[in-house]
């Protein structure tokens, strides 16, 4: 051992063998306090130095990216902001009565002002009413929305101008509202209010949900209103609404006695 170990440091002297600290194969045998390091191994820790460098300047880089890209979306929201603002000029033209040049009288009420080019880009319908020849309504002269009534049509109007209602208005005249955006093919409106009957959907509107969906052909509506209706059947069948329900609408308290036997069979 004692040869050896001569041996080894008379080698070391000579500068015969580079004696590396990391990886000599002599780590068991005793050597001298150094700190010498053969070429490989300090190529490696040069490497491993600077793949280190990298993962941190691309750390820093990667925050830098975020905090860009979060200042282009409040940007973008900004604009956003700033344009549903240059837009609401629109809702104060209809609620001013600037420059209206026509007339739209509901059922019940008083006729209310509005504009054609707003009416005709907001439903084919009211387009092709306004277009025709034979339906075009003169300068400051009256459409009829008959199955509107006043309350109702103003808060038609207002959405069409803005595409947005206040919740008191949405609360109070969703039903009528999605009957008039299907009658007129009122498509934003139409999920607007669906959006709002599923949102409020329980056991207490469940079967109104259902009269309504039938009468504006809404799958999507008819289908969790009757989910809601034979999930709550217990408490729902044994009411007045229902009795007058299934008075006013034989067909679809069928349906709903055959959905309950399908699951029943199940």
């Amino acid at each position: 051992m004692n040869g050896e170990l001569e041996q080894l440091l008379r080698r070391e002297a000579t500068g015969a063998v580079m004696d590396c600290c990391i990886c000599s194969p002599t780590a068991s045998v005793f050597r001298l306090p150094r700190n010498n390091i053969c070429s490989s191994c300090h190529e490696g820790a040069r490497n491993m130095a600077t793949f280190f460098d990298e993962l941190y300047s691309s750390q820093h880089k990667g925050l830098a990216d975020v905090f860009k890209r979060l200042q282009e979306m409040k940007e973008v929201e900004q604009g956003v902001h700033n344009k549903i603002g240059f837009l609401d000029s629109f809702v104060l033209a209809f609620r001013e009565g600037l420059h209206t040049d026509i007339l739209v009288k509901p059922g019940t009420g008083p006729a209310i002002p509005a504009h054609k080019a707003i009416l005709a880009t907001r439903s084919v319908i009211f387009k092709t009413m306004l277009s025709s020849d034979e339906c075009k309504a003169p300068a400051n002269e009256t459409i009829t929305l008959p199955e509107l009534k006043h309350e109702e049509l103003k808060c038609l109007l207002e959405f069409l101008y803005s595409g947005s209602l206040a919740t008191d208005d949405v609360e109070k005249h969703t039903y009528s509202l999605l009957i008039a955006a299907d009658k007129y093919e009122i498509g934003f409106l139409r999920e607007f209010c669906e959006q709002r009957l599923l949102e409020s959907l329980d056991s207490a509107n469940a079967l109104e949900v259902l009269e309504v969906s039938g009468v504006c052909s809404s799958g999507l509506l008819r289908k969790q209103a009757m989910n809601c209706i034979i999930k709550n059947l217990e408490f729902i069948v044994y009411t007045e609404r229902y009795e007058a329900f299934a008075i006013k609408n034989p067909h679809l308290n069928v349906e709903i006695l055959r959905t309950l036997m399908e699951m029943k069979r199940f």
